[in-house]
């Protein structure tokens, strides 16, 4: 017997109230450990050159929803194991459903491993869906009966819902937990490997936002999407953190309906609320997106003013604070700032410095920024507005959306944009207000 931890797989002799490895409170749970010796083949393995291995490009599934098709890389590699995370209720399994039905409906073979759902109740999602009849069901949890059969139909692809459901019966822990999650991925990632078939997994998120389990499940596998939003909205993103096929930090937008999901096919209209925030025009992987930066300035009443962000990074948020403090001598010490990105996108990149400072300036000093206007450049410690890169592709879609105006770092070559106004210095900021 032995303790382990079920956020990051931390193996203990005895039962911990914080895991060493994570910092997880209360994470352990004891399991039985059963070594089963491993048989080695009597052939030792060959050794290939650069040159014998086959050269031609990977033949990618296209499924017709564009933005799934453009998280993924152009489409679906065969033999690809595609980990699928989100919170409960999100619409991962109404997603997976709608993505088997583009698949069924160009010929390929679709076995739908459901394991947390009867299929009395995939066929009622599918009907709603108005999924093809040809998909075929697994209703099966036991990994050693389920994998032969599909090694017998060998499908072109399978999606399991979930891996937190299915479980090896050689391992006397329950499902879910992080022996049972690691041991199955490693199966299908065999199956995956040695068929060419490629793999879906359904994965639960914690209350932290991460996939349940093991942090080694994310590893094991070649892409891993997050499925997010809010569920009382209609919009929804999934995003890809991991892509050995294709760009990582891609995202696609879908509205939910009663039909299912749908792409947006223009997302920027979607993040642009009209609220008279700064506009950014963000890079997420290789699309560009223009987004909403809000900022809420006021007289604070605490012997601690609140610094809230939402979107954007806080810590980041309170060095621009310092900033424009200490180089354009505008005080924020007594004030409760707010700084708010419209439509529920989280920023990550460094180069919307430049539109938090004319979102929170124009908040502070109660002015009216600059109508058609995005701002675009880092902010360094000294004041100095750093340049940014892909700019051309950034301004390239503000102008497509009737944006004639754009603030940017000194030195950074522009074509074909009606107006630039380069910045050396955050302070000269103040000069558009």
């Amino acid at each position: 017997m032995a303790y382990r931890c079920q956020e990051c797989g931390y193996r203990s002799v005895k039962w911990l109230g914080r895991c060493p490895g994570c910092g997880a409170w209360e994470s352990f749970a004891e399991e039985r450990e059963e070594k089963t010796p491993r048989v080695s083949r009597s052939s030792p393995a060959r050794i290939l050159r650069l040159s014998e291995v086959s050269g031609e490009g990977f033949k990618r599934y296209a499924s017709g929803l564009s933005e799934f098709d453009r998280v993924l890389g152009g489409g679906l590699v065969p033999g690809a194991l595609v980990l699928i995370g989100g919170d409960p209720g999100i619409g991962k399994s109404t997603l997976l459903l709608q993505v088997a039905g583009r698949y069924l409906s160009q010929g390929l073979s679709v076995i739908y491993l459901c394991g947390e759902e009867s299929p009395g109740q995939v066929r009622l999602r599918a009907e709603r869906l108005k999924i093809p009849g040809e998909l075929e069901l697994l209703p099966e949890t036991d990994l050693s009966a389920a994998l032969p059969a599909v090694r017998e139909r060998h499908p072109a692809i399978l999606m399991v819902d979930s891996i937190q459901t299915v479980y090896l019966p050689e391992l006397s822990s329950a499902p879910g937990s992080v022996s049972q999650v690691r041991e199955a991925t490693a199966a299908l990632l065999r199956l995956a490997k040695e068929e060419g078939v490629a793999i879906f997994l359904v994965g639960h998120v914690t209350k932290e936002g991460v996939i349940a389990g093991p942090r080694v499940l994310e590893h094991l596998v070649d892409v891993v999407l997050y499925f997010e939003g809010e569920r009382s909205g209609p919009y929804r993103l999934l995003r890809a953190v991991k892509n050995r096929f294709g760009p990582v930090d891609e995202i696609g937008v879908f509205e939910m309906r009663e039909a299912g999901l749908f792409p947006v096919e223009n997302p920027s209209r979607f993040f642009l609320s009209g609220g008279g925030g700064a506009v950014f025009p963000a890079l997420e992987g290789t699309r560009p997106l223009l987004v909403e930066i809000q900022a809420l300035v006021v007289k604070s009443y605490l012997a601690s003013p609140r610094r809230t962000a939402v979107g954007f990074d806080p810590w980041r948020l309170s060095m621009l604070l310092a900033i424009l403090e200490k180089h354009l001598g505008v005080s924020f010490y007594d004030r409760d700032v707010f700084l708010n990105v419209a439509g529920g996108l989280r920023l990550r990149e460094t180069g919307a410095d430049l539109a938090v400072c004319a979102a929170l300036l124009g908040s502070r000093l109660e002015k009216d920024l600059p109508e058609k206007t995005v701002f675009c450049g880092e902010v360094g410690l000294s004041g100095e507005v750093r340049p940014v890169l892909a700019l051309e592709t950034r301004l390239k879609e503000a102008r497509r959306l009737g944006f004639s105006q754009a603030v940017l770092p000194w030195g950074q070559e522009i074509r074909d944009f009606p107006q630039v106004r380069p910045l050396r210095q955050v302070r000269e900021l103040l000069d558009l207000l």
